[in-house]
């Protein structure tokens, strides 16, 4: 009887030092997941973002702060991950290069899904989903995408923008900024602009347009996936960054934010 108390009291011992052991483990395991991500960030704890802070709604200055669409989206990410966040912003024509060079985590500017940046960088689910708009002057005639074919248009280089207009053989004249494509547009000095519809709206909120007119292409060109532009190295931050976003459309944040910045839900394809 005593041999068997003794074997079992032995065992429990036993099993009691292997339970403990599985427990450093799962907590070694755990501990090991959360570093190997936060390791590929930039800045220990923060989440850096690289973005232009010039395009309205997406990102811009308000009273000399940063705010838009996708300042809030970034800051709420960032709290579902439990990090701090930091803005960088950059040139339409250096931002993805900084990704390339580390400069920061991730860019959040209205950046769509290309073949071509498939190849070199990993992107986000999509948050939004963007509708092209055709902006010329009031009295122009053009309202339609195979009218450009040979006209001036003013877009910033590399952008979806941009291969749409090449895509109709239209031919691009360089802008780095909305507001300045419509000044080159109001001067004659290009035909139009192609861009974001959301852009329009949100302009047009603070700023005369009467001269301008805006044709909506939704009927001529599907909507475009609007994602968040990776490092392929940094593949673990990229699935917890995917995991905090679904919890930031789940809740309704996502939403709230598209309303807020853009006057309607554009969080779905249709």
């Amino acid at each position: 009887m005593k041999k068997s108390i003794k074997k079992i009291l032995s065992f429990l011992a036993v099993a009691g030092i292997g339970a403990s052991l599985a427990a450093c483990s799962s907590s070694s395991s755990s501990s090991s997941s959360s570093s190997s991500y936060q390791s590929e960030l930039t800045s220990k704890g923060t989440l850096t973002i690289g973005l232009e802070g010039t395009y309205a709604p997406y990102s811009y200055r308000k009273s000399g702060k940063l705010t838009g669409f996708e300042v809030d989206l970034g800051k709420a990410v960032a709290k579902k991950l439990g990090l701090k966040v930091k803005f960088v912003p950059t040139k339409w024509d250096s931002l993805i290069a900084g990704l390339g060079s580390s400069k920061y985590d991730v860019v959040l500017n209205n950046i769509t899904q290309t073949p071509e940046r498939k190849k070199v960088y990993n992107f986000s689910d999509p948050y939004i989903y963007s509708r092209y708009a055709l902006i010329t002057k009031k009295s122009s005639k053009i309202t339609k995408l195979s009218q450009i074919q040979g006209k001036k248009w003013a877009e910033g280089t590399g952008t979806n923008n941009a291969d749409l207009v090449k895509k109709y053989k239209g031919t691009i004249v360089p802008s780095g900024e909305f507001s300045t494509s419509l000044s080159l547009v109001r001067q004659g000095r290009v035909d139009g602009t192609i861009n974001a519809a959301e852009a329009w709206y949100a302009y047009a909120k603070d700023n005369n347009t009467k001269d301008l007119k805006m044709t909506d292409l939704s009927k001529q060109v599907d909507p475009v996936k609007v994602s968040a532009l990776f490092n392929k190295k940094n593949a673990k931050l990229l699935a917890k960054f995917n995991k905090a976003l679904a919890e930031v459309k789940k809740d309704g944040t996502l939403k709230k934010l598209s309303l807020k910045y853009f006057g309607a839900d554009i969080t779905k394809s249709n």
